[in-house]
This record gives C-alpha cells, structure tokens and sequence, in this order.
C-alpha cells in the first residue's frame, strides 16, 4: 500500500500542475483509492460476497473568486485532462464569491503525526463467512424465542486517502477499518421484536467475537419481547449510551459553520456562552493512535488539534471550514468533513448508579423517525426502551414519542455514565435528562 500511496500522491501532483497550467489561479485535489470486501448471511447461509475495488478523483479549481468542481472515477491520463478542463469551463460559469479559495497556507498539515491507522489482513472470503455464520448460529442457540434472523454481516476495508493543493501540500496516508454485526428476531405470544449488536476498529483482532456479537443480539431482542405502552406523562429520561452519541451529533449540527452562517441554528451567538451544565465537558483529541475518527489532517489539508470544545458548560469553539469561517470572519477550526474523536466527561456513576438516578422515568434504548428541528431546537421522535421505578427496570416500552427542546435538554444533564460507547466519534456514558415530555396512550 505504500506504492500505492505514492502512485496516488503522483496524480494528485500532475492534476494540480495541469490545473495550474491551464489558468487555475489555485487548486486542490483529492483522491482515495478502496480495497474491501463485505460478505453477508441469512439464516446462516451466505446471501452476498462482495469485493470493492474502485477509487476517484476530485477537483475543484479557483480563477480569482470563481470556483468549480469536477470528478472522476477513470484515472487515466487522457481522463485526468477532461476533469480539470470540466471544473475550469465550470469555474467561468460561476459568480464571484469573496468567501471561497483555499484554507490559508499557515494551517496546513506540511508535518503530521502518523496515527497508526493502517493494521492490514488478507480480504479472506473464507474467513469472513466464517465470521457470519458463527454470529448468526450463537444468535439463534440462545433460546427458542429467536425465530428468525436479519442476517450478519461482516466488512473490512483497506483505503488510501491523498490531499493536494497549490499551497505546496501533498499529503496521504493509509487505513483500515472493520465491522462485524448481527440482526436477530424474537417472537413470544404474538409479540416480535428485533435488535441487533456490532462491533467495529481498525485492527481485525479487536472486534469482539461473532460469537459474542450473537449472544448480545439475541439477548438485546429477548429483553425487548412482551412491550408494551405507558400513559402520558412528563418524567426523566435516561439515553443509552450507544444512542446518546446522536444528541451529540445534533450538538454538533448546531456549531457547524454552515448551520451558523446561514442562521439556522438554536446555538447561534452562542459562542462562549453557557450551552451545558457547569460541571460538563467536551474534548477533541483528533490525534489518539488507532482512533475510529483519527485523522491528521481535514478535507482542506488543515492539520488538526487538540480542542476543548465546551469547558465547564461553556462553548469555546465553533467547528469550521476555510468557507464557513470567512463568512463569520474567522478562522477554520480544521473540520472540513467533520468531527475527530470526541470525548464526553463523564460524571462517575456505573450503568447500574445512572438508573438508580433516574429512579422513576423512561430508559430509551431506540429512537425512530427524524423530528429535530436544528432552528428552533425541537425535538420529537418516536422511542423504544424500559419503563424503570425506583432504579429498576420493570418492562420493555414501545410505540411512544419523546419531546422537548434541545436547548433545554442540553442544559439539564443530571449526569453522564461513565460506562462509554467506544465505537464512534463521538464516545459517551449514558445521558440523564431531567424531564422530557413523553407521549403515550
């Protein structure tokens, strides 16, 4: 794969002196290359083996404040020549806008860490039926309950990543990541209920066992079987951890430059402002060896940095491209193509302490639909989990709609579990919500 960086950083090379050569007064160039396969069963019988093996080329070229784009997925010479010549007749078409060109040069990523990304296997299609199959047949031992299967499926994939532009960056790396997961259906008196687990890392011999990814499966749908409704009412809320990230995501939808430019974001003129609870705090660690979000640079060649993006409930930072942060007369925060490995403080208590806390009120374990209004705030979206009274869990829940406003729900965090999701961007305990409105029958 290191040839294979090099090759990549070459075009990358030769499209930007093209670029320049034909009148691009600036330019930046991307490229990936994947190799990959992804295989899948059923009722522990293969149903797809797929190899990925493809790439392409992205372009976007600047004449003074004029901007176009082009891309290709055929990397020959002659098409190399016709996708910069594209986003030239492109860019002429285009009206002049102050705010575009390249990140400045003084952020670029000339030196950066290497982050141990890259832990490669043989794409061995053995092997991962193997991986399927084992999944699936500890899945539906568990109990007689498990009558039906959503499949396995099991996915590695190896990537080259390369930026360039006429700043003098050339800059690439290598990665991988796998994924295994299993879906799994229970039945009991007429009631069918279906869950899943997964497990996902850089390095193959990090994911949890299929048989392991069975089990949970299995366990997660039995504990949802014999669901019922609950009344209306307004009482605590307690996030899994594994769907508290996406109140996160919102967070984040909320500080991002587009959202805030545009003023379409409940957080707008919120920076430095009280966002969360006082004892509250978020960290960005983009460089963590191995990390799931590790990156050393972003899609513009930004190296990246530690941030304490909220401090003692306090937003410190906006998250910013070179484009975003203009129009807010900023700087790029180095999040061009998102975030990079965020980490939730946590407030101490174990899974079992987050429900005694929450004492009497709603566990949400699924949430459905996409009722968030990141203008105003509101928030409303079907839920699943456990009704729990006095700290213990009584039955599963279903069919119900949780409500509030994001803004609200932010600022009243009791308490964040120390037990953390690990397998995302952001990594987060469980999330206990003060109140929320809950509507049932």
């Amino acid at each position: 794969m290191q040839q294979q960086l090099a090759e990549i950083q070459s075009i990358v090379e030769d499209v930007l002196e093209l670029a320049k050569d034909k009148g691009a007064t600036q330019a930046e160039a991307s490229l990936s290359k994947v190799e990959g396969i992804a295989v899948s069963s059923r009722l522990k019988e293969v149903e797809t083996v797929e190899f990925t093996n493809d790439g392409g080329l992205g372009i976007t070229v600047y004449q003074g404040k004029k901007k176009g784009s082009a891309s290709t997925a055929d990397l020959s010479p002659q098409a190399l020549t016709l996708t910069v010549e594209k986003a030239l007749e492109i860019a002429k078409h285009t009206s002049d806008d102050e705010c575009s060109g390249l990140a400045d040069k003084d952020l670029m990523a000339f030196n950066y860490p290497d982050l141990d990304l890259f832990h490669p296997v043989d794409l061995d299609t053995d092997y991962a039926i193997e991986q399927v199959i084992a999944a699936e047949t500890s899945a539906l031992d568990v109990d007689p309950r498990i009558t039906n299967s959503d499949g396995a499926s099991y996915n590695a994939n190896l990537g080259t990543k390369v930026y360039g532009n006429s700043h003098g960056i050339n800059a690439g790396y290598n990665s991988s990541r796998y994924s295994m997961s299993c879906v799994v259906i229970g039945e009991q008196d007429g009631d069918m209920q279906r869950d899943y687990s997964y497990t996902v890392a850089r390095e193959v011999d990090k994911l949890i066992s299929p048989e392991q990814i069975g089990r949970e499966a299995a366990k997660f749908t039995l504990d949802r079987l014999g669901a019922r409704k609950i009344k209306t009412c307004k009482v605590p809320v307690l996030f899994d951890r594994e769907i508290a990230a996406g109140l996160f995501g919102h967070l984040i939808s909320a500080i991002s430059g587009g959202s805030l430019y545009r003023k379409s974001s409940f957080l707008l003129d919120k920076l430095g402002h009280q966002v969360l609870p006082k004892w509250f705090n978020i960290i960005e660690r983009p460089h963590i060896l191995r990390g799931l979000a590790s990156s050393p640079f972003d899609h513009e060649g930004v190296i990246t940095r530690d941030m304490d993006v909220v401090s003692q409930g306090i937003l410190n930072h906006y998250l910013l491209t070179s484009y975003s942060a203009r129009k807010l007369n900023m700087q790029t925060t180095g999040h061009a193509g998102g975030i990079h490995n965020w980490f939730i403080q946590h407030s101490g208590e174990s899974d079992k302490a987050m429900l005694k806390k929450l004492d009497t009120g709603l566990y949400v374990t699924e949430l459905m639909g996409q009722g968030v209004n990141i203008v105003t705030g509101d928030y409303s979206r079907g839920a699943a989990g456990f009704w729990v009274e006095n700290g213990i869990i009584q039955y599963p829940v279903h069919e119900i709609t949780i409500a509030g406003n994001l803004a609200d729900m932010l600022l009243n965090i009791v308490a964040v579990g120390a037990e953390q999701e690990t397998r995302g961007s952001v990594q987060t305990g469980s999330i206990l919500i003060e109140q929320m409105q809950i509507a049932g029958e």
